[in-house]
């Protein structure tokens, strides 16, 4: 691949290829609208959130060569609001036109075993960890880091699936068989204060863009509330921001990255997992930020000079899932409250069907 292939800027009119047709490329769209691009996008199922609202949709399976080959000749940009696509798929489309991030960058991501690795070898801290591939290595695993501890399959798990508490009553044979025979990692339990994340945009000249630190409250393993900023002291944030941004350099990242930490109660950060893509504790930037974490992620896609990242509010932002969404009528009514829904057609217990931001003036009410 040429330099001039990696360094292409997208100018407005240009067509981005968004791969993965969910809320975060519906979003992502909306943006890419109001910046005078196009969104062609690509994933199985009809009626999708990003399709209703982008120029045009390819309905195929992400493992369809064909129909990749027809997309690539279709845009002038690859990226991705789902990361979870075959290996094989992405080099594919990076022989054909410019993919940002790069193909190395979701391989890495793809696999707690090589995200955590990669952490280590550059320096960043993580929780112990170790590779489960049989029972024998998890057997050793859990005699090495103890209980309580987490096994968790290295790809494909979010919001709390895949994955097992392994406690002083877990019966590891049984842990191991949940397992599916999938490639497994364990990983030491930690005691933590919060969670926080940090969203780095990167361009192709290299430059990056932080948003601010912020804490994340989850309820049954999915994201309930994201506060911006954090509530953790200066040096914290700082250092938060400056692992986000070391790993975007390592990884030659061109895009928008989220990194997910915890602030242990001696102070100490460690990496929990990143996201190659716009992150759900990223959607309060849409109302309280100059730029959004959606139209960064299209400036450094574009290869444009990315946006200013600054608060101009603080914010509560709050997962509406399942029949949350009845509410919307409450929440409309409430004069402070933002709103965003994905067009989702049917609700489903844990499903993500929008979230609700208040600004810092404001208090969430009681529709929640």
């Amino acid at each position: 691949m040429t330099q001039d292939f990696n360094s292409r800027i997208i100018a407005p009119g240009g067509t981005i290829g968004m791969i993965g047709n969910g809320q975060l490329g519906r979003m992502a769209a909306l943006a890419a609208a109001e910046l005078g691009y196009r969104v062609h996008v690509f994933g199985p199922g009809h009626n999708s959130p990003t399709q209703q609202v982008c120029a045009q949709a390819t309905v195929a399976a992400y493992d369809d060569h064909d129909a990749l080959r027809t997309f690539a000749a279709n845009v002038d940009v690859v990226t991705f609001e789902f990361e979870n696509v075959p290996h094989d798929s992405v080099k594919l489309l990076a022989g054909l036109v410019p993919v940002r991030p790069g193909w190395q960058c979701l391989h890495i991501s793809q696999n707690r075993l090589r995200e955590k690795t990669f952490c280590n070898d550059h320096g960043i801290a993580t929780a112990p960890f170790a590779a489960v591939r049989s029972f024998d290595d998890l057997t050793n695993a859990v005699a090495r880091l103890g209980r309580p501890s987490v096994l968790k399959t290295t790809e494909l798990g979010y919001d709390g699936k895949g994955q097992v508490k392994i406690t002083d009553d877990t019966d590891l044979a049984s842990a191991w068989t949940d397992m599916n025979g999938a490639e497994a990692i364990l990983e030491g339990f930690v005691t933590f204060e919060r969670e926080i994340s940090v969203i780095v945009a990167r361009g192709i000249d290299g430059k990056t863009a932080c948003f601010c630190a912020v804490e994340n409250r989850h309820a049954n393993h999915i994201l309930d509330v994201t506060i911006a900023p954090a509530p953790i002291r200066p040096a914290l944030r700082q250092q938060a921001e400056h692992i986000a941004c070391l790993l975007a350099e390592k990884m030659e990242f061109v895009g928008l990255l989220a990194v997910e930490m915890f602030v242990t109660r001696d102070g100490a950060i460690l990496v929990n997992e990143v996201a190659p893509r716009p992150h759900n504790s990223g959607h309060w930037t849409i109302d309280a930020c100059v730029t959004s974490q959606f139209e960064q992620f299209i400036r450094a896609v574009c290869g444009l000079p990315l946006g200013d990242p600054a608060h101009h509010s603080e914010a509560e932002m709050k997962n509406l899932l399942g029949d949350d969404i009845d509410a919307w009528q409450a929440i409309l009514s409430d004069p402070d409250a933002k709103l965003h829904l994905y067009g989702k057609d049917e609700a489903k217990p844990g499903r993500k069907m929008g979230h609700v931001t208040w600004l810092k003036t404001t208090r969430p009410n009681s529709a929640l």
